[in-house]
């Protein structure tokens, strides 16, 4: 087991590294949202793989993969942005240097599917990541929570995520305090039985997830419950769950049910309604940070910022 180690923080001249490990993206639309670091003070520095397509990723893995490891090793860059998420960061685990990862510790940042390396990174380099807004949640009409997520890498603060933010419910009573892990549903489900699967033994697990039907959600949580990855949580958030309504299937469990059926039955306290994952605002989080949950109190609070002062 690694001790937990922090990126630095961001200083105004600091270059940020942007890289797409996933699904391909349109280049213009990175390049219009990196005003926003910009103006933040930072440079930034454009991968190849934002140029790059093989069939719908950007680029084959080991391209994504080296590209990865590069930016990890050069010490000019101090952050890597993913562009967007898509599919694939499962398909270049295997080819990261976590060796390389840990002695390079810099700030990583991303969500939906590079959940799988939040994962990876974690367990394999002991670095705490950042599960938050990509380049292309940058557009028009950006929620202004969505982009001052950024400025807490420049000027570290504690997440502390109140009814301020968006309305919380209570699915279990209770407190519990762990590190914050989790991530996409569908990326948790697959990492079971490989190297990089998600450990969630006496931790705060959160999970979010987008477009997916509620049989499916109800197959992907059955699994992980039989994986015994709620029962192992000290506690759990219950996140965006972004247009999963029912199209196949007309008649349906809700998500209540669900939600009842495999995680509400663990017993872990557990707060639902969190705007983290697939919505506006979209609301980051420091994978790997010890935090406090409270449904008394409706909260959910970090003991220290993601970032190294």
């Amino acid at each position: 087991m690694f001790e937990l180690i922090k990126p630095r923080r961001l200083s105004p001249g600091d270059t940020v590294a942007i890289t797409a490990p996933a699904s391909w993206v349109d280049r213009e639309q990175v390049i219009a949202a990196s005003t926003y670091l910009q103006k933040l003070g930072l440079h930034v520095r454009l991968g190849d793989t934002l140029s790059e397509q093989h069939g719908y990723l950007a680029g084959t893995d080991e391209e994504r993969a080296r590209e990865l490891n590069a930016m990890f090793a050069d010490p000019d860059i101090k952050a890597i942005i993913c562009a967007r998420g898509g599919y694939g960061t499962g398909r270049i685990a295997d080819r990261l240097d976590y060796e390389l990862i840990r002695a390079n510790p810099k700030i990583f940042w991303g969500y939906s599917d590079i959940t799988f390396l939040h994962s990876a990174i974690g367990q394999c380099a002991g670095l705490v990541t950042f599960h938050g807004p990509m380049l292309i949640d940058l557009g028009k009409d950006v929620h202004p929570l969505t982009v001052q997520n950024y400025e807490t890498l420049i000027r570290p603060s504690v997440l502390c995520y109140m009814e301020e933010i968006s309305p919380l419910q209570t699915l279990v009573e209770g407190e519990a305090v762990g590190a914050l892990v989790g991530g996409n549903i569908s990326l948790i489900a697959s990492t079971l039985g490989t190297a990089y699967e998600l450990d969630t033994r006496g931790k705060i697990l959160f999970i979010e997830d987008i477009d997916e039907e509620p049989y499916r959600l109800d197959r992907m949580l059955n699994q992980l419950k039989q994986a015994g990855k709620f029962a192992d949580a000290a506690g759990i958030l219950v996140c965006n769950f972004n247009n999963c309504v029912p199209n196949k299937r007309k008649i349906s469990l809700t998500l209540e049910q669900i939600f009842n059926d495999h995680i509400v039955s663990a017993g872990k306290p557990t707060l639902s309604g969190f705007k983290i994952g697939h919505c506006s605002p979209n609301i980051a989080v420091p994978i790997g940070i010890v935090a406090k949950m409270s449904t008394y109190d409706k909260s959910l609070v970090c003991m220290e910022p993601g970032v190294e002062a």
